[in-house]
């Protein structure tokens, strides 16, 4: 009989399987938070990127094609070249050839747009038609620019006749050509389909210019036809030197390729030339370094060496595109900080709450693992098995919030989503094992009583402690002192941003140093009282262990944060505010170039939301003294002036040093220049209408609200002679007043400007809107996460507190006792989180103020009319916060209190026993 070997049994239930069988909440709420913060990570980087792709195609929008557009020119100035040579370089194939050598070799680093991009040749000089049957507005005759330019038919519509046409052996002695104009230059300078203009010809008969058809193009605004304006529309220039300033058209006739060389014919100076449009919705913010190198070797480096050996050695360059990134870079690097302080604030909060995570499942399974390690589980077998626990929940959430945030944000850079997203996963599966190893480092089922008031921090501690308060310290000395000496942070110097993590974790530290200290002072008198409820509080609020310090950091952190986003967000609203209401003058404003009509101030009165009107009368260009400086001078009624000022709090004085007294000389308000300028001495000013007054100078103020810039005077509008003293402004008050109605009484007589209307100029760019946007969710972000770090602080003693409420119970206690005893146990650490991220708050207000300038963030500019606008703490962002932090607490507290209070006693005996 053959007796068989037992085989080896198989393990029937796997760890990871078990533990997440046994635990499918607190594994399904591990996997919610690593999700929503995989998802908030890896949006950040793609937010970013989209709203600085956004702000930098807006601004090539806003500069227009005529500074964004790269222009290769190369003149025919060498006249000594054979008539034959001179005209073969202007010849289509002459200009075809270079252009696609051009455009391949410059794609490579800048991409260009190859339908927007153009050649051809064009005059440099303009040339004067006196053909009496073309619009003259002043009786001058137009000039007219000769523009050979390809693709004319691919970029309009043929409106009228038909496209014009040129042999191809064209030459300099050519006597008539064919052209086109576009529909806005045969409209104002009365041009028609057959119509002949006759150019001024060099040695030989004018050159006959015959308009064979008229065209629209498709996309007027686009490069093709924006680079040079003229093209599509024409523009009235003024005669130099001519004191009646009288005008002219300057308009363009468009050849077709081949009849180029008869420009030689004409004074015009032709040249060569092709027009590199960059690709907009291509460009990404991410890549302006290679894009700013690419446009300097465009303009002179090694891209334009390429175009002098496909072309001429004689090309030159000319762009502004260099100057709009640098715009665009100034921009981007005040916003930047600003957002990357949201940024590090929150990511350090939501790191804590997956620090905390991860302590309370280790608190929560302590008892299991101290028996694997009484049994002779080894720390590395156990941080594996946790480790492999975990992950399975983690990296599945991550990947899922990182596909959440890739379909919400789109966005061109992928790996730093992905890296978010992985250091998120990576922080929430090493969480649970290295607590566990800390608090199992050596076997033992029982743990030592956690008491702070009454325990000594260990010597370990207290030298990790020290090292990271002197890392702290020192970069906070370092980055006050640069703050101060350079006025503004470097570019991309991440200090700024960690600052108030820097000081929300000093302030964690210290406070948790000095927490026990007052809890230590107040236990013995606490137990000679005759109550029960106030020694206990006390002495629970000090049954707490080291770890305090983690939600503590969060909760200083996110108080920071807000605090700071919240005073951040409201000087940007004030600045821009304030710069609108110095733009204006006032809540509106209806401004004429001559005198308003007699009843208008009446009508804008009556309007809805208008509650008072003040009449100024403004003279622009008047001269004081011997009038070779010119000096705004505002009339106005002295105490609707004065009230007005209050309002606006510009330049604010008192209407009785303004009103005219019968004096010869008229007192006047005046700017610190005019002040310096003309003294206190009566001098003539001669007004805009020839008229004139004698004003003295009896104040001096920076600014007032009729006028706008560093030179003015104010005077009493009665001491004005006749006509001067009639109205070209209303300035109006009120509670938003109605823009309709205003621009309905105006009737088209004058302009309306509103304050709210300036105020919402001011973000013109999707840098700013976008960084706002990111900092309000940053902002909101880590005040969620702040929340989660306070519930599982007070979660994590939740269990301890129901079973100690249910064994006082048994002995007395009554049910509005135990209320106020676990108020009063969580108030201490409320207040100190309150208290201590108000002062963390105000401290990393005050170190970044110096270094932090929101004048570009408010109004999208280096300058503004209100000045420098700086940071300052803000009240509401500052208390708000820190007392919804004690109200949540003690909220919380007091519900917990009234479900222990619903449960049974034996229930929760039992739960607290088995805990």
């Amino acid at each position: 009989m053959t007796v068989r070997a037992p085989r080896r049994s198989r393990v029937v239930a796997p760890w990871v399987r078990t533990r997440l069988r046994s635990a499918p909440g607190a594994a399904a709420a591990l996997a919610v938070l690593v999700a929503v913060t995989a998802f908030l990570a890896a949006a950040l980087p793609l937010a970013v990127d989209r709203y600085g792709d956004a702000g930098l195609r807006r601004a090539l929008e806003v500069a227009g094609p005529g500074r964004t557009t790269v222009q290769l020119y190369t003149t025919q100035a060498d006249f000594t070249l054979p008539q034959r040579e001179r005209e073969a370089e202007l010849r289509q194939d002459a200009v075809r050839d270079p252009y696609a050598r051009i455009l391949a070799s410059a794609g490579r680093s800048l991409p260009l747009d190859p339908d927007q991009s153009a050649h051809g040749v064009r005059t440099t000089r303009r040339l004067q038609v006196r053909d009496p049957w073309l619009a003259r507005p002043d009786g001058l005759p137009p000039q007219f620019h000769l523009v050979a330019q390809n693709g004319l038919a691919d970029h309009s519509r043929l409106r009228a006749g038909r496209l014009p046409k040129a042999p191809h052996d064209t030459t300099a002695a050519t006597t008539a050509v064919e052209a086109a104009v576009s529909t806005e230059t045969a409209r104002e300078l009365d041009i028609e389909v057959g119509s002949v203009l006759h150019v001024p010809g060099v040695e030989r008969a004018p050159l006959a210019v015959r308009v064979t058809g008229i065209v629209e193009p498709r996309a007027p605004r686009e490069a093709y036809w924006s680079t040079t304006p003229v093209l599509r529309s024409p523009s009235l220039a003024n005669v130099p030197g001519d004191p009646q300033r009288s005008v002219f058209w300057v308009a363009a006739l468009l050849l077709p390729p081949d009849a180029a060389p008869a420009m030689l014919g004409t004074a015009g100076s032709p040249e060569r030339y092709w027009m590199l449009a960059p690709e907009v919705s291509t460009l990404h913010g991410h890549d302006l370094p290679r894009l700013t190198s690419a446009v300097a070797s465009l303009e002179a480096g090694p891209l334009l060496q390429r175009a002098r050996a496909a072309a001429s050695p004689a090309v030159e360059s000319d762009t502004a595109l260099d100057e709009v990134f640098a715009e665009y870079t100034g921009l981007r690097s005040a916003i930047g900080p600003l957002v990357a302080v949201a940024a590090f604030g929150t990511a350090t909060v939501a790191a804590v709450v997956l620090l905390m995570a991860g302590g309370l499942a280790a608190d929560r399974r302590r008892t299991e693992l101290a028996l694997l390690r009484a049994r002779g589980a080894s720390l590395r077998g156990l941080a594996g098995r946790l480790l492999a626990e975990t992950a399975v929940v983690a990296v599945p959430a991550a990947a899922l919030g990182l596909a959440a945030a890739r379909l919400t944000v789109p966005g061109p850079r992928l790996p730093y989503a992905v890296a978010a997203a992985g250091a998120t996963a990576l922080l929430a599966c090493v969480a649970l094992p290295s607590r566990a190893v800390t608090a199992h480092r050596a076997a033992g089922v029982h743990a030592a009583r956690d008491d702070l008031a009454s325990a000594r921090p260990s010597r370990r501690r207290t030298v990790a402690e020290l090292t990271l308060l002197t890392l702290a310290v020192g970069a906070i000395v370092a980055l006050r002192t640069r703050g101060t000496s350079n006025g503004q942070q470097a570019s991309g110097d991440h200090l700024v941003s960690l600052a108030p993590v820097l000081v929300g974790m000093v302030a964690a530290l210290v406070l948790v140093r000095l927490y026990p200290l007052p809890l230590r002072g107040l236990a013995r008198p606490a137990g000679r009282l005759r109550g029960v409820v106030g020694p206990l509080s006390l002495a629970r609020a000090g049954r707490t262990s080291a770890s305090a310090v983690l939600p503590l950091l969060a909760l200083l952190t996110a108080l920071t944060t807000a605090a700071f986003g919240g005073s951040v967000l409201t000087g940007v609203a004030d600045a821009r505010d304030r710069a609108a209401v110095l733009a204006v003058g006032a809540d509106a404003r209806v401004e004429g170039l001559r005198a308003l009509p007699s009843g208008l101030a009446e009508q804008v009165r009556s309007a809805p939301g208008v509650q008072d009107v003040t009449a100024v009368s403004v003279a622009s260009y008047a001269h004081p003294s011997d009038g070779r400086l010119t000096v705004p001078v505002a009339g106005v009624d002295p105490a609707g002036y004065a009230a007005l000022a209050r309002h606006t709090d510009i330049g604010a004085f008192d209407p009785g040093e303004l009103k005219a007294s019968g004096a010869e000389a008229l007192p006047a308000l005046a700017s610190p220049e005019v002040a310096d300028r003309y003294g206190t001495r009566p001098f003539p000013v001669r007004l805009d209408d020839g008229g004139y007054i004698t004003v003295r100078i009896v104040g001096v103020r920076e600014r007032t609200p009729a006028l706008v810039g560093q030179e003015f005077l104010v005077v009493d509008r009665s001491g004005l002679p006749g006509g001067s003293a009639r109205p070209t402004a209303l300035l109006v008050t009120g509670d938003h007043p109605d823009a309709g109605a205003l621009r309905e009484a105006a009737g088209g007589t004058a302009r309306v400007q509103l304050r709210s209307e300036q105020f919402a100029r001011y973000v013109d760019s999707p840098l700013q809107s976008g960084a706002e946007r990111v900092y309000t969710a940053a902002v909101a972000a880590g005040t969620g996460y702040a929340v989660l770090a306070l519930l599982l602080t007070l979660l994590r003693a939740a269990p301890e507190r129901a079973a100690l409420l249910a064994r006082l119970r048994t002995m007395g206690l009554t049910r509005a006792q135990g209320r106020r005893l676990l108020v009063l146990e969580s108030l201490p650490q409320a207040l100190l989180a309150a208290v201590g991220g108000t002062v963390t708050a105000w401290a990393a207000i005050r170190l970044l103020a110096p270094g932090i300038d929101l004048t570009t963030v408010a109004v999208s500019a280096s300058t503004s009319p209100a000045g420098r606008a700086v940071l300052r703490t803000d009240p509401v962002s500052l208390l708000v916060p820190a007392l919804a932090v004690v109200a949540l607490t003690v909220g919380i507290a007091a519900a917990q209190a009234w479900w222990t209070g619903r449960r049974g006693s034996v229930r929760e005996l039992r739960a607290g026993d088995a805990r």
